[in-house]
């Protein structure tokens, strides 16, 4: 018989835990999961204990012997465990409104991962997720590490550069493109494959396979049919102008477009925050709702609401990955990892987002070569960002800080960075007193 797996969940108090029990117990038959732990801060101890009561709901209704645990000892919950998911946002929504907010004052987008609130967010997490992983190494030195947390790319590669826990960093958004392009065909997503090269949030579709028989130049040939435009836009969240894609030669991710129309995204989301608020703003209010369905006795499977949270395919992508590793699968997973020469122009110590064979031993990275001159600046551009922001929550230096938030692309004057990198240190003082001149 299979060991009895203990899986631990940081963060457990999220709007997201509903999707990962799901993902448990539709996997009844193949994951025997037996301790569900859900860790969370003093803060966070409300919601927490709405999500354990639906959780214990959605466990009974499912008839398994699976026992559900809060906890508010983050190192009670990862003894022994065999897998620990990482969901955490520290400094919770309000914190994500500043991030947000305060580079807009500039004509620059905060975007919380991919702008100067990605930089925010991450100095305010590696200082923690180092902490959580230094607790792994000591109470369950053979866990895997599951990190959802984001910007996952720099979350992911801080842990492999600065612990010896076994990591993998995840995101929804390739599972959730392959999804969207099987249903652009009206295909079962079985018979689709996807090719990725790049990184989290920065992830470029090289090709796209239907049989194993290349259909990319069919996707690309949508894009200028109107009646595509719906399908094409769940893609990537805009419908580029075809002679862009044409030229590309390839599908973008629906960060891209920060990045290749900054302009009018910067407008977009200045028009956002004038007729309904930032996205944390609106995330917040989602939230409040979620909860409130979340209290109703009744409820024991996640509601379809939380579709709206951002985090569809979410539990498809951590739960099956973890069966992938405890059940030795060797199948696909699009995942953070190491890159080790898999792109060969890009740095061989960075974490890179990819196809990967994964199993017990973990991801063996789908060989890509070197990624395209069209594309191969910008992922530079981006991961040397990264790594200084790395560097800078490592270090707690100031200097690092500012040249990490000066390279970033979104950043277009140096006068602007110093001036959103002072004004984040003093909004988010409690998390980032650690930085010194």
């Amino acid at each position: 018989m299979s060991k009895a797996l203990k899986i631990a969940v940081i963060g457990g108090g999220s709007s997201y835990t509903p999707e990962l029990v799901e993902g448990i117990l539709k996997r009844k038959d193949e994951l025997p999961v037996s301790e569900l732990w859900l860790v969370d801060i003093e803060e966070g101890k409300q919601k927490l204990d709405i999500i354990e009561a639906l959780t214990k709901r959605m466990v009974k209704k499912s008839g398994l012997d699976i026992r559900v645990f809060t906890t508010l000892n983050r190192r009670e919950a990862i003894h022994n465990a065999d897998f620990v998911i990482t969901q955490f946002r520290v400094g919770g929504l309000k914190a994500r409104e500043k991030d947000e907010l305060i580079p807009l004052k500039y004509d620059v987008i905060g975007q919380e991962t991919t702008g100067p609130g990605g930089f925010a967010k991450a100095m305010r997490t590696i200082p923690v997720i180092l902490d959580i992983c230094s607790e792994i190494e000591e109470l369950a030195p053979e866990a895997w590490l599951v990190n959802f947390t984001n910007p996952a790319g720099i979350i992911t590669e801080a842990v492999k550069t600065h612990s010896n826990v076994k990591v993998f960093g995840l995101c929804n958004v390739p599972l959730g493109t392959k999804m969207d392009i099987a249903k652009l065909l009206k295909v079962d997503s079985k018979r689709i494959r996807v090719d990725f090269v790049g990184l989290n949030h920065m992830n470029f579709i090289t090709n796209v396979y239907l049989d194993g028989y290349s259909i990319l130049d069919e996707i690309i040939e949508k894009y200028s049919a109107p009646e595509y435009h719906e399908q094409v836009e769940a893609i990537s969240d805009i419908v580029w102008d075809i002679d862009f894609i044409k030229s590309l030669g390839m599908l973008t991710s629906p960060y891209h477009r920060y990045y290749y129309i900054t302009k009018t995204m910067l407008e977009e989301e200045k028009e956002s925050v004038r007729t309904n608020g930032s996205r944390a703003m609106q995330v917040q209010r989602l939230e409040k709702s979620l909860f409130e369905l979340y209290k109703d006795e009744d409820l024991n499977v996640k509601p379809k609401e939380l579709e709206g949270r951002g985090g569809a395919y979410y539990s498809d992508a951590a739960i099956s990955l973890i069966s992938a590793i405890h059940n030795d699968k060797n199948e696909i997973h699009t995942i953070n990892v190491l890159n080790n020469g898999t792109i060969t122009n890009v740095p061989s110590d960075a974490i890179i987002e990819a196809n990967c064979i994964v199993g017990r031993n973990g991801a063996e990275p789908i060989h890509i070569g070197a990624a395209d001159t069209k594309i191969a600046g910008l992922i530079n551009y981006v991961k040397s960002y990264e790594k200084l922001t790395i560097k800078a929550a490592v270090s707690g230096s100031y200097y690092d800080a500012l040249m990490a938030i000066n390279a970033n692309p979104l950043v277009n004057e140096y006068s602007d960075a110093k001036a959103i990198l002072d004004e984040l240190l003093i909004a988010h003082k409690p998390y980032l007193d650690y930085v010194k001149k």
